[in-house]
């Protein structure tokens, strides 16, 4: 039985509710033009329990993607826990706001009370085409029973991999319940949405059985660029024109294994070798890596965004990311945008554009190779080549097609319809 609403959509068009987006060729603006007159255009409830101004990888991604979809005419529900700040780079045209509570031991993220009635109420109001559920913490739960009971399609994201997360937070008892909440989360979705291939043969090997679709990440090539690079910042972080300047750049947490960058940084001064290590974030692992820098010859710059973000990158020579828990990565895009080479494990979006030309790729299991790669990197000369070539390798993955992916899915999913 098909849902109501994909019903309606279908008889107010008269026609084969059936697109095919893949083109040979470019569309003439005829073409295109003709081609957003004849796709009906969906109500998308999403629903999310990370969102900017939190600064992160999922709240980022997922900003850009609404704000595309809304450009293509697509209308959006926003539900999420409420914040001290708005983002005003976003108005949906409906907002369902929830009571928001402090992640233990991560006070700088947030999740949503399943406030059942309020949640319902903005469903039944808005009356949904699908609903896509972001996070599948309480929030997210909550909006895939109301979704289910109301026989709505649901899609849903899996961008973070929490079951390898409690691993760094001692809390290792709760992986496999973890992987089982998770497994059955998706396989009671119609579809889940992740960002690489990676992703996707992880989710596979976990047991998730449910539809699967890659949706790729973009970076703004406009916001990071080579052109932003500032001698003022790096005369800050006491960078001379032959220091070579490391940067991570993320969250400041266990899973992200900075402390291997310290040690690799602290070898390598050791050696007296001229290098800089510049920690763009904030996060609860911060004192335990400031106290592991004992002589403060680390620069911890604390969370950077827009233009000075776009500055730190610029103004750095090597991105070094020694994270294995990733679906992705975005930030690995916004380096090599800035003109950044890129060391890196071999896998999520590294994988994917990272060469021998634009960066070094180590094998997941080898801890030893990546110190020692980090401490035997080319001169300035060899590095800024290799940086023009990381900037060129990722000239195409601008926002573009990660929307057109998204909406293709989302379409994919409403004509199918779910009894």
């Amino acid at each position: 039985m098909l849902m109501p609403s994909t019903a309606a959509l279908k008889r107010q068009f008269d026609m084969p509710f059936k697109f095919n987006f893949k083109r040979s060729g470019r569309q003439s603006a005829q073409e295109s033009a003709v081609e957003q007159l004849i796709r009906p255009k969906l109500k998308i409830a999403i629903v999310t329990e990370t969102w900017p101004p939190e600064i992160n990888g999922v709240a980022l991604s997922l900003l850009h993607l609404c704000r595309g979809l809304q450009q293509q005419g697509h209308k959006i529900l926003l539900i999420r826990p409420e914040q001290s700040r708005s983002d005003m780079r976003f108005e949906p045209e409906q907002e369902c706001l929830v009571i928001a509570h402090k992640i233990p031991k991560y006070p700088s993220l947030q999740f949503g009370r399943p406030q059942w009635l309020k949640v319902t109420h903005a469903i039944e109001q808005f009356q949904p085409d699908v609903v896509h559920v972001v996070t599948e913490g309480p929030l997210g739960l909550l909006a895939l029973q109301v979704a289910k009971m109301k026989n709505i399609a649901i899609s849903s994201g899996f961008h973070s991999p929490f079951q390898e997360f409690s691993r760094f937070f001692d809390l290792a008892f709760l992986v496999k319940p973890i992987q089982h909440y998770l497994r059955w989360f998706h396989n009671n979705t119609h579809l889940t949405c992740v960002p690489s291939q990676d992703t996707e043969r992880t989710l596979r090997q976990h047991g998730v059985t449910c539809p699967i679709q890659v949706i790729s990440r973009g970076v703004d090539h406009q916001l990071f660029s080579p052109t932003h690079r500032c001698e003022e910042m790096r005369q800050h972080w006491g960078a001379t024109a032959q220091t070579k300047v490391l940067l991570y750049v993320g969250r400041l947490s266990p899973e992200k294994e900075i402390d291997v960058l310290i040690d690799g940084y602290l070898q390598a001064r050791e050696k007296q070798q001229n290098v800089q290590l510049v920690i763009v974030g904030d996060g609860p692992d911060k004192e335990r890596l400031q106290r592991m820098d004992q002589d403060q010859q680390v620069v911890f710059m604390g969370n950077l965004t827009g233009q000075r973000l776009a500055e730190a990158y610029a103004s750095s020579d090597v991105f070094v990311f020694a994270s294995r828990v990733e679906t992705f990565g975005n930030v690995v895009l916004e380096a090599m945008a800035s003109g950044l080479p890129v060391l890196a494990y071999d896998y999520a979006c590294a994988h994917v554009y990272v060469n021998s030309h634009s960066g070094w790729l180590v094998d997941m299991k080898n801890l030893q190779e990546f110190i020692a790669q980090m401490q035997n990197l080319p001169n300035l000369s060899e590095l800024r080549q290799m940086g023009q070539c990381a900037r060129e390798q990722v000239k195409d993955a601008g926002w573009q097609r990660p929307v057109q992916q998204f909406e293709q899915a989302l379409y994919q999913l409403v004509i199918q319809g779910h009894s």
